[in-house]
């Protein structure tokens, strides 16, 4: 055989080949590649992409509920005052608090930021529950001096409750490959404590403020849907076991469904909203009227100007109520990337899918039709999980034990070093970043992460690379 008709021939064999890969690599993409799934949140998806990318509002929003979703947004970023002033429509801060404004905390509609050392700054969105025990109904029994959170600011003239300190621990680690990691542990010290001792029984849980988008979403979300995620007693024997969490629900004064929060302690963004105002900021509303002061700073501070009563009126309360409802997802970025699907395929392979649940629909009940029979990925079941010791806080919360939290929903994470320049994750920000989220689970998700850390470099990255374009 002529050497021309050889290499013609291998030549041609080799473009099969080539051929033959890219169809199967397009087949695999194919069935893993779902329809629209770029739209995390339906029709309510945003697609802002910059530093703005969790304060855009969904869609479809008319005149009238555009303006309503703009005075919620200044009522949610624009700081509150001392009482007396005359800006009387945000007078009332304090008279202990953690920061002057919603937007504080979470800094264009983001998540904070982990405390880093002592400098004496603010907390800027990292709090600390506090409680000696429960109520029968499962609500918190607040510490004697402080309540039942930590205020690091007060007003002029007032003493702070605390300042924080904080020191990281190196764990170091191998990844089975040889590939080594270091995870950080923080431990707490709470110092210039301004009215006494904190409690010998006190427990204490550390609580980072999560980005807002996608929240009237979650509570669109029927609760039958929830529900059917739950399997308590393990009955399919996978080792997941999520259960709901039911909590006080202050308006109707009987427990219902918990679905907000890290351990999913709020049953609707009304009460999350109200509450936030009276905890962190010291704003009294209709449905929480009291001042946010213990009993012993009751005695010091009762008689003190007020902003009214309540502080903060129940059309203001509803329009920032709407402005949390209606801030949309914003949309998958690189989707379609081979890499991307393939971290996406590894994401399931592992198991991490049955508590972080990609897909499924909202219900039709909900005040807002723009939030109602969406298809959403929110990865999240919205229900409690068993997440290890050395996750845990140890503090009861409603019938969340001491080691359990929420399953945190993962749409828009890749957005958070955008909007607020950093990657900090997990219910005290100690994770640096995705991978060492990772590398903390325990508990039910001990088996996915010891099958992480059973990777190849490769592989690890695929699957991080996947997160991050949720």
């Amino acid at each position: 055989m002529k050497k021309t008709s050889v290499l013609f021939l291998a030549t041609l064999l080799l473009f099969s080949i080539s051929i033959y890969l890219t169809s199967c690599s397009d087949s695999n993409k194919n069935t893993i590649l779902e329809e629209n799934e770029q739209l995390s949140g339906g029709t309510a998806t945003g697609f802002s992409f910059s530093e703005e990318a969790f304060g855009e509002a969904i869609a479809k929003l008319s005149a009238s509920e555009l303006d309503k979703f703009q005075i919620g947004n200044s009522f949610f970023r624009n700081n509150w005052v001392s009482a007396p002033s005359s800006v009387t429509a945000r007078d009332g801060l304090g008279v202990v608090f953690n920061s002057a404004s919603c937007g504080g905390c979470h800094f264009k509609d983001g998540r904070a930021a982990a405390l880093e050392g002592f400098t004496g700054r603010p907390l800027n969105g990292l709090l600390f529950r506090l409680s000696i025990g429960n109520k029968p109904n499962g609500e918190a029994i607040p510490d004697p001096n402080y309540g039942e959170q930590l205020n690091d600011n007060a007003i002029l003239g007032i003493k702070a409750e605390c300042k924080v300190m904080v020191d990281y621990q190196e764990i170091k680690g191998n990844y089975a490959d040889g590939t080594p990691y270091n995870l950080r542990k923080p431990t707490y010290q709470f110092v210039d404590l301004g009215y006494g001792s904190l409690a010998t029984n006190v427990m204490v849980s550390p609580r980072i403020a999560p980005q807002m988008a996608g929240l009237g979403l979650l509570e669109a979300i029927s609760e039958s849907t929830i529900l059917g995620f739950a399997d308590e007693n393990d009955s399919n024997k996978d080792g997941i076991s999520g259960k709901p969490n039911y909590v006080w629900e202050v308006s109707k004064g009987k427990k219902t469904l918990g679905r907000f929060g890290w351990k999913a302690n709020q049953p609707s963004l009304h009460q999350q909203t109200a509450a936030a105002f009276l905890g962190d900021i010291g704003i009294t509303s209709s449905l929480f009227p009291n001042e946010n002061l213990s009993a012993s700073q009751q005695t010091l501070y009762g008689t003190m100007p007020t902003g009214g009563n309540p502080e903060i009126d129940d059309q203001n309360l509803e329009n920032v109520v709407f402005y949390t409802q209606t801030l949309a997802v914003p949309a998958r970025r690189n989707h379609t990337d081979t890499e991307v699907l393939e971290g996406k395929q590894l994401f399931m392979t592992l198991n991490c899918g049955a508590c972080h649940i990609p897909k499924m629909q909202t219900g039709n009940f909900h005040s807002l039709q723009q939030l109602n029979n969406q298809t959403i990925r929110p990865y999240t079941d919205l229900l409690l999980h068993d997440m290890g010791k050395d996750l845990a806080d140890n503090r009861p919360d409603f019938e969340a034990n001491g080691q359990e939290w929420r399953t945190p929903p993962l749409w828009g994470i890749g957005m958070i070093k955008t909007v607020n320049k950093h990657t900090n994750l997990l219910h005290d920000g100690r994770a640096r970043n995705a991978e060492e989220a990772i590398l903390w689970h325990g508990g039910e998700a001990q088996n996915s992460k010891e099958k992480f850390v059973k990777l190849s470099k490769n592989q690890r990255d695929k699957l991080i690379k996947f997160l991050e374009s949720l």
